[in-house]
């Protein structure tokens, strides 16, 4: 290896780039589910289809990801049981999450009708979407308890630096899930009943290969004892260490649920255009969470092993070659922008109006990684009460006034309002992210 390539890729850059892009690839695996989703409804004759999948997709959004400190929680604390080199700890967080990830599950399936009434309430679209979105809800929800456990199976493998595990489980059961999408849809003509069947199989499938990952990771001589299964006290405090992840994320999802609600008021139209553009929220965010994740895992190794000098370096290497990402695909959609809309959706209404709209996307990448990045650096040091506040104050002080303010500009305000709320994150974050490493806090008990 030259001088020159080292200097470009320092002994932390090449372990980043080892968790970042097996994670990268993962991350991606998911929006292009979304990509394949859109594309397969989006070439059918009416867009209800679509706007039916974009509403129903929100809603699960909100429903599981109320739940992914299952996911971030796991990792920033596996990440530091990994750094204290604990097996008995490492094994004993993923077998008590896993049985909370199946209870919650449970409940959520118990529950259902009730939660899928409300939030298609909230949501508001128009009647024959409506109608298609709770078939499509009534569907997915039974894939609840598997989409917990592969949460807490992902966020463990990260933890424990395996990123390779998440690809396997990812990449295979999108794979089938892309699979059965097309012959749900296009063969059997099962429209949006198809695609939310497809989701529930692969979703299943994604889980079992997981378990089959994680029971080859055990660490070596770690029996499974009465010990691991832990008392009530354990589970409480596993949920009392998440509860502020829980906040910070129904607050985002209510965010992007009420981003989804107002475009439905703007009509069928405006809905399916803005799914369309999100779709590609989803890969920009899912991209560039590849050097976020594994920086969740690094930084939570170093906080594990008292290593001022590695959280520093980690921070520093994540930063770079995160702007790096986020110009990248910042180059992307400005010169093939026009082209990824029209492979998603051939409907010249949906697609005449997502052009439209079409710059505010340009400006995302640059708006969005700061606070990507930072989230990464947050859970890894299992700082989650400050992610909880700064989202709050992003969500309520910044992206409600900025929408409420400019109304009068229809779906440009709303734009406006969503890339308002990510800026604001990046500058709270980065704010705390200055003090806490300015008053050497990042390694004090919390």
């Amino acid at each position: 290896m030259s001088n020159s390539h080292k200097a470009i890729f320092s002994p932390t850059d090449q372990r980043l780039w080892l968790l970042a892009w097996p994670l990268m690839l993962t991350n991606l695996t998911v929006p292009l589910l979304g990509l394949v989703d859109t594309a397969v409804l989006g070439h059918l004759d009416n867009p209800e289809y679509l706007g039916a999948v974009a509403v129903g997709a929100n809603l699960f959004s909100i429903l599981y990801w109320t739940f992914g400190f299952m996911r971030m929680g796991t990792t920033g604390l596996a990440a530091q049981a990994w750094g204290q080199q604990d097996s008995f700890a490492q094994v004993a967080l993923l077998l008590r999450s896993l049985m909370l990830a199946v209870g919650i599950g449970l409940l959520l399936i118990l529950f259902h009708q009730p939660l899928i009434t409300l939030g298609l309430h909230l949501m508001n679209p128009s009647p024959a979407v409506a109608e298609l979105a709770a078939e499509y809800a009534s569907i997915r929800i039974w894939s609840a308890p598997a989409v917990l456990c592969q949460y807490t199976l992902v966020g463990w493998l990260i933890g424990t630096q395996y990123p390779r595990g998440p690809m396997v489980m990812l990449i295979i059961a999108n794979g089938i899930n892309i699979a059965l999408d097309i012959f749900f849809v296009t063969v059997l003509g099962w429209n949006s009943r198809g695609v939310a069947m497809a989701t529930v199989l692969a979703e299943y499938g994604a889980t079992t290969i997981g378990f089959v990952i994680v029971l080859k990771r055990m660490p070596e001589g770690q029996k499974l004892t009465k010990e691991l299964f832990g008392k009530i006290s354990d589970y409480l405090r596993i949920l009392q260490v998440n509860r502020f992840i829980m906040v910070r994320t129904i607050a985002l999802l209510l965010v992007l649920a009420f981003f989804t609600a107002q475009g439905a008021r703007q009509g069928d139209i405006i809905l399916a255009a803005n799914a369309v553009l999100i779709t590609f929220l989803l890969v920009i965010s899912n991209a560039l969470d590849g050097f976020a994740n594994a920086a969740e895992a690094l930084i939570g190794e170093a906080i594990g092993k008292g290593s001022k000098d590695q959280f520093k370096t980690v921070f520093s290497s994540a930063l770079r070659w995160s702007i790096w990402g986020a110009l990248l695909l910042t180059v992307a959609f400005v010169l093939g922008g026009r082209w990824l809309i029209s492979l998603l959706t051939d409907i010249e209404g949906v697609q005449l109006t997502a052009w439209k709209y079409l710059p505010w996307l340009w400006l995302l990448p640059f708006a969005a990684v700061w606070g990507f990045l930072l989230d990464g650096v947050f859970i890894g040091a299992t700082r989650t009460r400050e992610m909880q506040n700064t989202m709050l104050f992003s969500a309520l002080v910044v992206f409600l006034p900025v929408w409420w303010l400019t109304t009068d500009w229809g779906n440009h305000g709303l734009w406006l309002s969503l890339i308002s709320l990510m800026l604001a994150r990046a500058a709270s974050m980065g704010w705390l992210c200055w003090r806490y490493t300015r008053h050497d806090r990042w390694f004090q008990t919390h």
